[in-house]
């Protein structure tokens, strides 16, 4: 009888999971509709359909650090839903609904006008104003159907479990208050939602207002549902509803971009998409503690990844260093204090590691899931190396990099010890923990890495990607013991390390068929896995390509069959498990392009970065200036427009920091020796670009240029 493996798709063989529940059940479908809206503020976000109606049963609600405290929020009147006319989100946090109602009983369509106006900041509030046009007197009754499930959002994302035995409901009898609340050991839940104006009466758990209405009168309905103390939204925006709806209140946000880098070019597509990028990054910020420890960062994406993530966070971070270096160095100090030290199975920990993700859910506290945090990737620890390396090109901030020296020698005793598992010069993963993941590279999704037949290989698995990071993360901190960590025998040791990763990995990872290109990876049996991926343009980012090689691996990665026209697609249509709208089988995503596009300019292919860039922000613009996580990967001559993957988070970070990774391709822009340096390769679509107030070495520079001409100088300030 054959014994059974583990792979990614079953990383856990033999072993029992305690929640049943997976973190990886991303493809549901779009059930509040391909118009849902979310308002959003640090950690805390409302998604909803069109009509901003959260029917019981679907994804949306109203989710506060992992936790759903809005389950169902559904509006009527006269016991029908209303009709939508128009719904937009305003600023991140915010959004206005405009409905009428249908045809009913005594009551003619559109005579009645209704606005929802809501948002997030210091809690949920939500503003309804309805207006009677009738020519005579009418009594109206608007319900509003809450519901409260105290979801783990790991739950949301698959299956819900049913608390409602022991959730305790403590309603006001005089209608002013719904309050919910829930208790599992330690872990403590509550949901308030209190009227301004008392409901005249309560149905269950509806609130309901009879209301009778002379011809032109208005009524005005507030409601609000604070969220518990402690932390989450950095510097939330509060007041009145009219005035945040209106711009009337103070939004600590706009006073923090007040001092950032500002961009402006010929072209206002790319302008536009470069502002909201800044946008998105400030609404995804965080304020959480983990580990006694507090965090300041972005948040991977709305809605499934509302937390701290490693991989995500890092390469932001690298992203947008062309923007200013205030996020890298924040990421780095607080990935260092959170650094692995010790061996543990559940959570994947090992001394030196990065983490994964951060979690604060039900499911977590209570210790069924292992997020707290989670250090189930295998490419973090080389990213924070990686992006030390380009803090400190930026910076020449050597008193940081020295502090961070322990930290820094802790990854590469984990890069050597730990991540390379059986000796062999590669670093490998495989999960030890019942509840852990089974791809632990970006392609994290359980089908993400697979032969060209469609196989599922078995662990551990030593992808290329990683061995790519690898490498790179040796160069540069070479580099960094020849300079500020003083030790030239560790950066001559370490060259001589990344001098041998490359040559056999450029042994073991070549194909010569179908045109020449790289596996994706090697399995536990260190079989090729052989599908096309564009994990080969990451290579050409951390530089382990040989140059003779460059040629075709670009022929590869920008073939009708990888290249959609929206961007390279993560995997290739001729392998056997393509499908536009897999997750990581044929779909294109906005950070994958921008790493594959700063690789093809290190290596010289400025047509073919350009014609990426231009795709990205062509698809930019059809999502309102925002990239979201993912496209999908339909031809883009068949089908003229851009089609988003159908969960794709947005806004995400990653795919935020795209439009920046871009721009400094297109300028060729780079930190040499205390100085920027310009090789601009501007295409003719998008003019003249200028940037002022970057920030490098301390100082603040001005950048201008078009075509392949350009200049930086120093600014006055």
């Amino acid at each position: 009888m054959a014994v059974a493996r583990a792979t990614p798709a079953d990383p856990t063989v033999g072993m029992a999971s305690v929640t049943g529940v997976s973190g990886d059940q991303r493809a549901i479908p779009p059930e509040l509709g391909p118009d849902s809206l979310a308002v959003l503020s640090g950690p805390t976000f409302l998604y909803s359909n069109a009509r901003g109606d959260v029917p019981p049963g679907s994804i949306g609600g109203l989710v506060h650090l992992d936790t759903r405290l809005i389950s169902g929020w559904t509006l009527t009147v006269n016991g029908s839903e209303l009709l939508l006319l128009r719904a937009e989100t305003l600023e991140h946090y915010s959004a206005q609904y405009v409905l009428t109602n249908p045809e009913l009983p005594g009551l003619p369509p559109n005579s009645l006008a209704m606005r929802r106006l809501r948002y997030v900041g210091d809690g949920f509030h939500e503003r309804l104003e309805l207006l009677s046009f009738q020519t005579e007197p009418v009594r109206v009754e608007v319900r509003l159907a809450v519901g409260v499930d105290f979801a783990d959002l790991f739950e949301v994302k698959s299956v819900v479990r049913d608390r409602s035995a022991k959730i305790v409901r403590d309603h006001a009898a005089d209608g002013s208050e719904l309050c919910f609340s829930y208790r599992n050991g330690d872990f403590f839940a509550e949901t308030r939602v209190r009227c301004a104006t008392a409901a005249d009466r309560i149905d269950g758990d509806d609130l309901v207002w009879d209301l009778w209405l002379l011809p032109r009168e208005g009524r005005q309905l507030d409601l609000h549902v604070p969220l518990p103390p402690g932390m989450g939204v950095v510097e939330p925006v509060r007041g009145d509803i009219a005035d945040v709806i209106h711009g009337r209140a103070d939004d600590p946000l706009r006073r923090w971009t007040e001092d950032r880098a500002v961009l402006r070019s010929d072209n206002q597509t790319l302008e536009r998409t470069i502002r909201q990028s800044r946008d998105d990054l400030e609404a995804l910020r965080l304020d959480l503690e983990v580990k006694g420890q507090r965090i300041l960062l972005p948040g991977a994406g709305l809605p499934w990844f509302l937390t701290v993530f490693g991989r995500d966070t890092l390469i932001t971070a690298y992203q947008t260093l062309v923007a200013g270096p205030a996020l890298a160095k924040g990421a780095l100090l607080t990935l260092a204090r959170l650094q692995g030290e010790t061996c543990d199975d559940f959570t994947d920990e090992e001394p030196g590691k990065i983490l994964h993700e951060v979690r604060s859910g039900e499911l977590t506290r209570t210790g069924q899931k292992p997020y707290s945090p989670y250090y189930g990737t295998a490419d973090a620890t080389q990213l924070w190396l990686i992006l030390l390396s380009e803090y400190w090109r930026w910076t020449c901030d050597d008193e940081t990099v020295r502090h961070l020296h322990d930290n820094a020698l802790a990854a590469l005793r984990w890069i050597d010890e730990y991540g390379d598992r059986d000796g062999d010069g590669f670093v490998e993963y495989a999960t030890r923990s019942p509840e852990g993941l089974g791809n632990q590279c970006w392609r994290d999704s359980p089908d993400g890495v697979c032969f060209a037949d469609g196989r599922i290989p078995v662990l551990p698995l030593a992808t290329a990607d990683i061995q790519g990071y690898t490498y790179d993360a040796k160069v540069r901190l070479a580099e960094l013991f020849d300079g500020p960590l003083g030790n030239p025998a560790l950066a001559a040791r370490l060259r001589d390390e990344a001098g041998t990763l490359a040559e056999r990995f450029n042994r073991d990872f070549w194909i010569d068929e179908r045109g020449g290109y790289y596996a994706v990876a090697l399995d536990g049996d260190k079989n090729v896995v052989d599908s096309k991926t564009s994990s080969m343009g990451h290579l050409l980012w951390s530089g382990i390509v040989p140059r003779a090689r460059a040629d075709a691996v670009v022929r590869q990665l920008m073939s009708p069959d990888m290249f959609s026209g929206w961007g390279v697609r993560t995997l290739s249509r001729e392998e056997r498990l393509y499908r536009p709208i897999g997750y990581h089988l044929g779909t294109v995503w906005p950070h994958d392009n921008s790493l594959i596009a700063l690789g093809l300019v290190r290596y010289g292919y400025r047509a073919e970065a350009n014609r990426i860039s231009l795709a990205m922000i062509d698809a930019a613009e059809q999502f309102g200036h925002r990239l979201p996580e993912a496209l999908s990967g339909y031809d883009r001559q068949r089908l003229l427009f851009a089609v988003p993957y159908p969960t794709a988070c947005s806004p995400q970070a990653w795919a935020a920091g795209a439009p920046l990774a871009l721009i400094r391709a297109m300028l060729g822009i780079n930190p040499v020796d205390g100085r920027l340096t310009l090789d601009p390769d501007i295409p003719p679509e998008f003019g003249r670009i200028t940037a002022h107030r970057v920030r490098a070495f301390g100082q603040e520079w001005g950048v201008e240029a078009v075509g392949t001409s350009g200049n930086v100088r120093l600014d006055a300030r």
